[in-house]
């Protein structure tokens, strides 16, 4: 059986938290100067067709801190879909690596290499759905609350594809969470009627008002307006979007010691303004940072054998 990491949706409860924990538990052990060599031997391979700093480079130095290896290709390049069908793709590329990391504007490409695939593929961004920062950003939240269950999330933006994944991680790991967008730029039909099957019960909120939707948050996300491929939609966005900016008189809505998040890169002066990126209450560069030890935890999950123990990846990590 081949474990992928495609959304959240198929993440359970008890995986999402013993991911949570292994990665606080990796991170511990490189802050103390231990580095295990668990996937010594084993090859990650990445196909990006978008622009990438912080995805990129936390995965190539996860797999390298773990005693492996990565191979990246731009998929201009590799032509994937185009020069060869994504199934050929799929089972060739499973003949090389050992595991397989996409950044993609379709969703559906990952799902297709997964069904050919012989190794597993995570999803490293595609248009419906970012799993890795939304973990490592419920990893982040954990750290500095010391726990999930009952935290207050709000996401002020629109209700892209770092939303849906945040909500869906809320969701399994007890933490509540709060769209605060404009009119028309709501959760999708198809990602509303999924959750409600997925989470019955779990109400999916979504604020018109960002200052009604701050009110009583424990952290507060944004997002940048326009996301790659809605540049001919940014100056419509801006003016939609404009009374939504998370700034100072903004962020006093939230409890006092709200954190401030964001996924990067940000544009400030538009959906954030620099006091908040630079204030007290903002922890980006500790989110960003704990991308690499998510990481980390998923990729020994992923090429660890999978047992009716879902620990077994916990067992390897502590050789």
């Amino acid at each position: 059986m081949i474990r992928h990491f495609i959304d959240l949706f198929e993440l359970d409860p008890e995986t999402a938290g013993d991911l949570i924990a292994q990665a606080i538990d990796l991170k511990r052990r490189d802050a103390e100067g231990e580095r295990p060599s668990l996937l010594a031997g084993r090859t990650l391979g990445m196909i990006f067709e978008k622009p990438s700093l912080r995805t990129r480079v936390s995965f190539e130095a996860a797999i390298a801190q773990l005693g492996g290896n990565a191979i990246f290709m731009n998929g201009k390049d590799v032509g994937m879909g185009v020069r060869e069908s994504v199934d050929d793709f799929a089972r060739v590329i499973s003949q090389y690596v050992d595991v397989l990391a996409v950044r993609t504007y379709a969703h559906a490409t990952v799902a297709e290499l997964a069904e050919y695939a012989t190794i597993p593929i995570v999803n490293a961004l595609s248009d419906a759905a970012h799993p890795c920062q939304a973990m490592a950003d419920l990893l982040t939240i954990q750290e500095v609350k010391g726990r999930l269950d009952g935290i207050r999330i709000v996401f002020v933006g629109d209700g892209n594809n770092v939303a849906r994944s945040l909500a869906v991680a809320s969701a399994l790991l007890g933490a509540s969470f709060t769209l605060a967008a404009p009119p028309g730029y709501e959760f999708p039909d198809d990602f509303r009627r999924q959750f409600s099957q997925a989470f019955p019960g779990v109400p999916l909120v979504v604020e018109h008002d960002p200052k009604e939707a701050l009110i009583g948050a424990d952290a507060v996300y944004t997002d940048v307006w326009a996301s790659m491929g809605q540049e001919h939609e940014s100056e419509l966005r801006q003016a939609a979007f404009a009374p939504f900016q998370v700034n100072e008189p903004l962020l006093s809505l939230a409890k006092p010691d709200a954190m401030f998040l964001h996924c990067l890169p940000a544009r400030r002066g538009e959906e954030v303004t620099s006091e908040v990126m630079d204030g007290p209450q903002s922890y980006v560069i500790p989110q960003a940072a704990n991308r690499l030890h998510f990481q980390k935890a998923l990729l020994i999950w992923l090429l660890s054998e999978p047992a009716a123990n879902p620990s077994n990846h916990a067992r390897l990590a502590a050789r």
